[in-house]
């Protein structure tokens, strides 16, 4: 019931944002409310949001600005390197942290509200963090096109007080990815890549064997040149969502994409003819 409450409360907001900000100014007002926090963690995942978030609190804040990254079990395989590379980039503090959700009970369970119990562990760490270095605020990335969507973290965010600028100035995705193009950013154009958790239906028993096996079934599209896709795991039944316009492409390399995903466990490899769709594990709820 508390899920369902916070959600509409999230859609409500949604609705009657004004969004007539020009950029520019939603840049500034960011900036400015970054500064008057005089220190802040930030979580840093390595993806656009994140790094948007990141450069702009570095750009207020200098030294007083640290990014935070958690090595853990659900990050796509190449993910931790890209945070780093990213965090050098912008030219941030840098801390990287170990962090295993699959010690939260309820999340490996996988009900429908996940990665509310996900995140509630990460901030859970990022205070520890926070308190080490006397930092009272911890910021993070979720922006207004997100809250459209089943987003059951952002529960635990709000519980816990961690500050969203992008929330606050409605700050949409594309807004996102043209201020990392003004800042010059490499992830510019990086797609978004969710938690390797969200590769499974809701309920089926999240485990580190399922979590390594699509995780290399994805490391191996990506070496092949694909961008933009996922590979969902049905117990054991490989789902691969990928563009229309890549099909024909799998297709041809068929038979070597079944070899490597049977070596990897999977008894099955399907293509789903709806193509890639993000949060395509919601579409049941």
């Amino acid at each position: 019931m508390i899920t369902s409450i916070v959600h509409m409360e999230i859609l409500t907001s949604f609705q009657n944002i004004d969004c007539s900000m020009s950029l520019d100014n939603k840049i500034e007002s960011i900036l400015d409310s970054l500064s008057r926090k005089k220190s802040v963690i930030v979580a840093f995942s390595g993806g656009v949001d994140s790094s948007v978030l990141s450069a702009l609190a570095y750009r207020a804040l200098g030294d007083n600005a640290i990014a935070v990254t958690a090595d853990s079990k659900t990050l796509a395989p190449g993910e931790l390197g890209c945070a780093i590379k990213v965090a050098q980039e912008i030219g941030i503090k840098h801390i990287v942290i170990f962090y295993d959700e699959l010690k939260e009970r309820e999340f490996t369970k996988n009900p429908e509200d996940r990665c509310y119990y996900c995140k509630k562990g990460l901030i859970r760490e990022l205070k520890k963090i926070a308190a080490r270095n006397h930092i009272r605020t911890i910021v993070e990335g979720t922006n207004i096109s997100d809250l459209k969507n089943h987003r059951p973290g952002y529960r635990a965010i709000i519980e816990e007080d961690v500050y969203n600028p992008f929330v606050e100035f409605k700050v949409t995705k594309e807004d996102i990815r043209e201020i990392a193009r003004k800042l010059c950013l490499s992830v510019a154009e990086k797609p978004s890549m969710a938690c390797l958790s969200s590769r499974f239906p809701y309920r089926q028993t999240i485990t580190i064997e399922g979590l390594t096996r699509v995780g290399e079934a994805e490391k191996y599209l990506k070496e092949q040149g694909f961008l933009t896709f996922r590979v969902r795991d049905h117990n054991g039944i490989a789902r691969i969502e990928i563009m229309p316009h890549d099909m024909e492409s799998i297709l041809d390399q068929r038979q070597t994409i079944v070899e490597v995903f049977k070596k990897l466990g999977f008894s099955y490899i399907t293509l789903d003819l709806m193509g890639f769709r993000s949060g395509s594990m919601d579409e049941v709820l």
